[in-house]
C-alpha cells in the first residue's frame, strides 16, 4: 500500500452488530477488513481506518438533524468524498443492492463552481453516511459557495 499525500484519518463508531456491519462495509461498499475481534472490526474506508465497536443497541446514540438546502442531514454522519465518476457508480450500486436512502443522490450548486453532488445512507446499526463528489475539488473548501 503507498503512502497517500496526506494524512489518513481514523474513526471509531458503535455498531449493534458486527456481522452486520460486515455485510454493509466489507460486503456491499467492498471496504476490506484488517484486524478484528469479537467486540470491534477495523475497516479500509477508501484509506481511512474505521473502527466499528459493538455497543448494545440501547447505548447507540440518536441522530438528530439539521436543515441543509431542504432536507433533514444528520447532525452526527461521516463519509467518502469521491471523484464524480466514482461517486455515479457508488450511488448507483447502493441502487442495485437495494441500500435506502436517507436522502436521495442529488446536485447541489447546479452549474456553479460549488456543484457537488451528495446522497445519504445508513448502515445496519443507523450510522449516518454521506457520499459526495465535486465538479472542482478546489472548491471543497470554499467559504462562499454562493458568490461562485
Amino acid at each position: 500500500m503507498t503512502k497517500p499525500a496526506y494524512p489518513r484519518f481514523h474513526l471509531a463508531f458503535p455498531v449493534t452488530d458486527l456481522e452486520a456491519a460486515r455485510s454493509f462495509y466489507n460486503g456491499i461498499l467492498g471496504c476490506p477488513t484488517g484486524r478484528e475481534s469479537d467486540r470491534w472490526i477495523d475497516f479500509d474506508f477508501f484509506g481511512h481506518q474505521l473502527v466499528a465497536h459493538l455497543v448494545a443497541p440501547e447505548a447507540h446514540p440518536s441522530a438528530a438533524t439539521n436543515v441543509v438546502d431542504g432536507h433533514a442531514v444528520p447532525a452526527s454522519h461521516f463519509g467518502v468524498i469521491m471523484e464524480w465518476a466514482q461517486y455515479e457508480r457508488a450511488a448507483e450500486m447502493m441502487k442495485v443492492n437495494g441500500i435506502e436512502f436517507v436522502i436521495e443522490p442529488y446536485v447541489r450548486f447546479e452549474g456553479r463552481q460549488g456543484e457537488q453532488a451528495t446522497l445519504f445512507v445508513k448502515d445496519p446499526s443507523n450510522n449516518h453516511l454521506e457520499f459526495k463528489a465535486f465538479r472542482n475539488i478546489e472548491m471543497l473548501f470554499a467559504k462562499d459557495l454562493e458568490s461562485y
